[in-house]
């Protein structure tokens, strides 16, 4: 019921001008009727000039209404079939009307008839254009609903794109720290739990913070720094008042993931990558090339799962520099 008066409510200016429009030749020849009739039918000829306008209204205001709500999803052959029909009756309840309460026996002429046509064939072009706007609109959210589900999609797999050896490895890191009475063993698995933590919670998130994605870089390079023995060191160089950027969540981890995947890291290959803000806002990783001699059968599904993410919730596109010695990507913020 509410739907139905917003619908008709909004409406109504559409009504009250389109019924003076059908009406207008009766307002243009209204000097000369005047002229014709005594003054004494002034005061009748008025009430059915009021009554024509209002009917109009009313009837305008009816089938605009039909049109848009009860004909959703019907052909414009079907639209206008019925339009015109329900054009006819309220033809006919206006001659009804005319004869018995008014008097009027000119309602048979041809203006009338021209007028009942109009209203008919403006409201079905209203309906039936409002209605393929509607679809359109309704393809258009169905669409980016796709969009969505397929982000989340790939968000997911980007979760999954941490290598299981990245868990076992870092199982394997505790043992030899608990071994050692290492007392940084505690701190570890509190870094690894917030690893993980971050990663299970953001299948729920879009954009989040740079300062949420730089806390858990801190926590992954802690994990990554002592499984490398400290051959992985991580620069992080952005001032605390650009930290509320945003960017999509787990940006960064399939760029980390890129250093380990692609680079030989050891005494002699020390890696060092930087994180910092540049002048143009933009978030630059980069680190220095060390190739393995077994490239790793990976096919870029971490950079392309990226550059989609950006540039679906973002609409902007990531950059990526490779002049051999040093690897670069740009990430954009908002």
């Amino acid at each position: 019921m509410g739907i139905y008066k917003y619908n008709v409510l909004k409406n109504v200016p559409v009504s009250l001008l389109g019924a003076l429009f059908v009406i207008y030749p009766n307002i243009a020849c209204l000097p000369w009727e005047l002229k014709a009739i005594h003054q004494s039918e002034y005061s009748a000829y008025f009430m059915f000039f009021a009554f024509r306008y209002f009917f109009f209204f009313a009837f305008i205001l009816f089938l605009v209404h039909i049109n848009l709500t009860k004909m959703t999803t019907t052909t414009f052959t079907g639209r206008a079939i019925r339009s015109f029909l329900l054009t006819g009756i309220a033809y006919l309840l206006y001659v009804v009307i005319s004869l018995l309460i008014y008097k009027k026996s000119d309602c048979f002429g041809g203006l009338l008839l021209f007028q009942f046509f109009v209203v008919g064939v403006v409201c079905i072009f209203i309906g039936h254009i409002t209605s393929m706007y509607v679809e359109q609109r309704k393809k258009e959210q169905e669409i980016e609903q796709l969009k969505i589900q397929n982000l989340q999609s790939r968000c997911a797999a980007l979760t999954n794109q941490i290598n299981p050896h990245f868990f076992f490895n870092s199982l394997n890191s505790i043992s030899a720290l608990t071994r050692k009475q290492d007392k940084d063993t505690q701190v570890f698995i509190n870094k690894l739990s917030d690893v993980f933590r971050y990663i299970l919670q953001s299948e729920k998130k879009g954009l989040v913070t740079l300062a949420e994605e730089l806390t858990f870089v801190e926590a992954f390079r802690y994990t990554m720094e002592i499984r490398f023995a400290n051959k992985l060191v991580f620069n992080i160089e952005v001032p605390n008042e650009k930290r509320n950027l945003q960017l999509p969540v787990l940006s960064l981890l399939p760029l980390i993931d890129n250093i380990v995947e692609h680079n030989i890291i050891d005494s002699q290959h020390k890696m060092e990558a930087d994180i910092r803000l540049n002048k143009n806002c933009e978030l630059e990783i980069s680190n220095p090339i060390f190739p393995k001699l077994m490239p790793p059968a990976t096919n870029g599904t971490g950079l392309k799962n990226l550059e989609n993410r950006f540039a679906l919730l973002m609409n902007k596109q990531i950059r990526i520099e490779n002049d051999g010695k040093t690897f670069r990507v740009y990430l954009p913020l908002t």
